[in-house]
């Protein structure tokens, strides 16, 4: 089952973001697609980079979440990283760990990922 925006939730995000000019093509996409974010993801993707045939028979967004499940959390699983994490807050290493593998799998992939918080709409 592909993960799937309604009419309404696509809608009430258009509203929270309309003058956010920045995110108007990706919000039309969603709608072009019916809500489908996978569809949509990769639309965007082959709009900006031109590539669509990823093998595996698997979307972009499929492939991307898995190989960062393998790279961040190996056998574990997120959930248990995230789990270890919560019960030993003060384990600040653990928890940036985390966030470093995701920026570093993301680069590798292609994807460009800031820490850094994103400029407000002015």
């Amino acid at each position: 089952m592909n993960p799937q925006l309604t009419s309404v939730e696509i809608q009430e995000i258009q509203q929270l973001l309309q003058g956010d000019t920045s995110t108007q093509p990706a919000l039309t996409t969603l709608q072009e697609y019916n809500g489908d974010l996978e569809a949509s993801f990769d639309a965007l993707w082959q709009e900006k980079f031109g590539k669509t045939d990823y093998g595996k028979g698997k979307s972009l967004l499929q492939l991307t979440l898995d190989e960062i499940r393998t790279e961040i959390c190996g056998d574990d699983g997120l959930r248990g990283k995230i789990t270890e994490y919560t019960k030993n807050p003060g384990s600040a290493s653990l928890f940036n760990s985390v966030i470093g593998s995701l920026v570093i799998v993301a680069a590798a992939h292609g994807i460009p990922i800031d820490g850094a918080t994103p400029n407000s709409p002015s």
